[in-house]
């Protein structure tokens, strides 16, 4: 067996790299993907390694993801799908279900024992109910997405906005803005409509508890909270939710090796 195994995942938004022993995780690094995906992943796992004091020639290198046809070297390409699975059971062995909130899309994944992925369901044509239409959101707000948690905490009238469009919901959203209505209360509406839309996809397959959230969403706790409400099911979240397939790259290619 290899003595370092490099799992890459090139996300849509961001790139990670977790450096994995076969026993503990030595170090990780999470840069945003922006235009050039190869050259993230290079940088990304130089990173990594610059952080753990590794060498590449001692890494074996997995890629997943969104752009892991082009991480060069890569020795294995793996669906992130069975890499979040993976990812998933390696910190909580006992989920079933996985809601994989990302920048341009959203998963969910029914796990069966040791992350079997027994089904899925995506949202990859709509930017409503993902990381993307937070940022979206945020913008036309004026207001940073680390704001989020903080406004919605004081948020007192629940508004809705349009589950089915980004551009319908943000029309809505600068409707209400001409309304005169407080940004506490737009950031709400803002998190319920991904809350709805991503429960809606769950729904498809059937949401079986425990719960596991993970992307950069899982760091937003307004959307996480409202989630909960929604689905009934209190929710897990990896201590770096950006890590989980990364991490479940390296797990497969432990396995297979």
């Amino acid at each position: 067996m290899p003595m370092l195994f490099a799992g890459i995942d090139v996300g849509s938004q961001s790139t990670a790299c977790v450096l994995w022993d076969g026993k503990t995780i030595r170090g990780f690094a999470v840069l945003p993907s922006g235009v050039n995906p190869r050259e993230r992943a290079k940088e990304a796992l130089k990173r990594a390694l610059e952080t753990a004091g590794l060498l590449e020639k001692d890494c074996f290198i997995v890629a997943t993801g969104y752009g892991r046809y082009q991480v060069e070297g890569a020795q294995l390409v793996v669906s992130e799908i069975t890499c979040q699975a993976q990812g998933v059971a390696y910190f909580f062995p006992q989920a079933r279900t996985v809601i994989d909130i990302g920048g341009q899309d959203s998963k969910v994944i029914r796990l069966g024992e040791g992350g079997r992925v027994l089904d899925f369901v995506m949202n990859d044509k709509c930017a409503a109910g993902t990381g993307r239409f937070l940022e979206l959101m945020a913008q036309v707000l004026e207001i940073k997405l680390e704001d989020y948690g903080t406004l919605f905490a004081r948020a007192r009238e629940p508004l809705t906005l349009s589950q089915t469009c980004a551009v319908f919901a943000e029309s809505e959203l600068i409707g209400y803005i001409a309304q005169g209505k407080r940004k506490e209360d737009l950031v709400w509406a803002v998190a319920a409509a991904v809350a709805e839309r991503v429960k809606a996809l769950g729904e498809r397959l059937g949401i079986v508890p425990p719960l596991v959230v993970t992307g950069g969403v899982a760091k937003n706790q307004a959307v996480l909270k409202l989630l909960e409400e929604r689905t009934g099911c209190e929710i897990l979240v990896p201590p770096e939710p950006l890590l989980t397939a990364g991490l479940g790259a390296c797990l497969v290619a432990a396995k297979k090796a």
